[in-house]
């Protein structure tokens, strides 16, 4: 199983948060995002979206359909947006598809081997694979680096 997280990218300042728009900066954080990920992803992928207004506008960037979920969105723990029920599974049990999701930040940043506080930056993503019982972060890229 793969699991991408994407969080948003740069978003205006404001209220209400659901309708927070990207910035010009957090266009251009999304843009080089799916610039390096939409290559990498397979065409079967399923995408979850946060309603958000900064996470439709992030995920427009890749180009591709999406579906749009509270149950990745701004309210949304962490075993909300594994446990959405959107993750198709093999007969053997396992989940087999990617799944970008909006994250947020400290709360909806994953865990990976112990709780901690972590921050993942606007507009990064954390691409996580769960394979022969061993889960490894695959890919962590922040859009400097995109």
């Amino acid at each position: 199983m793969d699991l991408i997280l994407w969080r948003h990218a740069e978003a205006e300042t404001g209220s209400p948060d659901s309708a927070r728009k990207l910035t010009g900066h957090g266009l251009e954080q999304a843009r080089r995002i799916a610039a390096w990920l939409k290559p990498r992803l397979p065409g079967n992928c399923e995408i979850l979206v946060s309603p958000a207004t900064r996470a439709q506008q992030t995920a427009q960037a890749l180009g591709m359909a999406f579906t749009t979920t509270p149950a990745v969105g701004t309210d949304a723990a962490p075993v909300d947006v594994i446990g959405s029920g959107r993750l198709a599974r093999t007969p053997g049990g396992d989940i087999d598809r990617r799944t970008p999701a909006d994250i947020g930040s400290p709360r909806g940043t994953p865990a990976i081997g112990a709780e901690a506080d972590r921050e993942i930056g606007k507009g990064a993503l954390w691409w996580i694979r769960h394979s022969g019982g061993e889960t490894r972060l695959f890919a962590a890229i922040d859009p400097e680096l995109a």
